[in-house]
């Protein structure tokens, strides 16, 4: 936990100094160019970045849609699960990228004068990956191999999450999820909790919000493989502190006509500081499409969607899907079905 304090008031510090050097003149030390500092691979648990679900995911990957909450708020802010009404139970598919599957499934219910409750389940699956060595060569060095055998790799997290209505104004929220990953045989466990908060800022739809997600221990693989032939190696969670604004426009109890708006920014500890833009449109709350940008990424840019909400019997249904572009590493596209009651 140590390292993770420090990662933490690192970040803090990191922004502090971003504002006073935006506010001061900057000087170079002649004849020394500066050299931007990376921090890409400083973190493991890599598939708690992605967002399972298609609404969020084709919004820029924004974590503030509150029209029409579902049980899916868990993956980006749980605060938002205290607007659920009763119970909604949503199942997201998604094919990543290198066909590495990827599914979640979260049922969420609202207890009137204590709060909501969710539980939720994240699987990814990386299928068959063929095993490859290095034989030595006569004289000296190696060459790869590909022995014909194959290996497998899984990600799982199991999670519990509460939210509850502070105010009429302000909402809390939290997950404890429990971790596992294996690769080869060879795996390791860990915990991580996530915080958020949402405000409404009593100007008409105006609502802030704030989410610091994967704090949590560090970890390692367990023991010496001789296999793998490595000893453990501590593996950091891949922390991140969140912040945005959102805005309902074409609002009216007359109209059917909403369009939001969000713009996030996102500080993680693993990577340069990033902004994400989105905006969706929905009709009568039965139709929705949607669209984001996310800059200062490597590939990730563009994304796109839509979704469906209609009454089947007692139930409310809906329908979403997202499309992802990752530039040279071709596309992701997302599917989710729910029902609330």
């Amino acid at each position: 936990m140590n390292k993770n304090l420090k990662t933490v008031t690192a970040m803090v510090f990191r922004a502090s100094l971003l504002a006073l050097m935006l506010s001061t003149p900057s000087y170079a030390q002649s004849g020394i160019e500066p050299s931007e500092i990376q921090r890409v691979g400083q973190s493991g648990w890599q598939f708690l970045k992605i967002n399972g679900d298609p609404r969020q995911a084709a919004l820029g990957g924004t974590f503030m849609i509150t029209n029409n909450p579902t049980a899916n708020a868990v993956f980006g802010n749980p605060a938002i699960l205290a607007s659920i009404d009763d119970y909604d139970i949503q199942f997201n598919n998604v094919g990543w990228l290198a066909d590495i599957q990827y599914t979640s499934l979260v049922v969420a219910k609202t207890l009137p004068g204590i709060g909501s409750f969710a539980l939720s389940y994240v699987g990814m699956n990386y299928g068959d990956i063929p095993e490859t060595i290095h034989t030595p060569l006569q004289g000296g060095g190696t060459v790869p191999l590909v022995t014909g055998e194959t290996f497998s790799a899984n990600d799982m997290a199991i999670g519990v999450s509460f939210a509850r209505q502070i105010t009429e104004q302000l909402a809390l929220g939290g997950n404890v999820r429990y971790l596992n990953q294996e690769i080869a045989g060879t795996g390791m466990s860990n915990w991580s909790f996530d915080f958020s908060t949402l405000y409404y800022t009593g100007y008409r739809s105006l609502r802030l919000a704030i989410t610091a997600r994967n704090f949590g221990p560090d970890a390692h693989l367990v023991g010496y493989s001789e296999d793998l032939q490595s000893e453990p190696v501590d593996i950091r969670m891949p922390l991140e502190l969140r912040g945005g604004i959102a805005y309902d426009w074409l609002e009216g109890d007359e109209s059917p006509h909403v369009l939001t708006t969000i713009v996030e920014g996102r500080v993680p500890s693993d990577g340069k500081e990033k902004i994400h833009l989105a905006a969706e449109y929905r009709y009568h709350d039965l139709f929705s499409v949607r669209s984001g940008y996310r800059f200062n990424y490597d590939e990730e840019g563009l994304t796109l969607g839509m979704g469906f909400h209609f009454p089947v019997g007692h139930f409310d249904c809906s329908l979403n899907y997202a499309y992802l572009d990752f530039g040279a590493l071709t596309q992701v596209n997302m599917y989710s079905f729910g029902l609330t009651f």
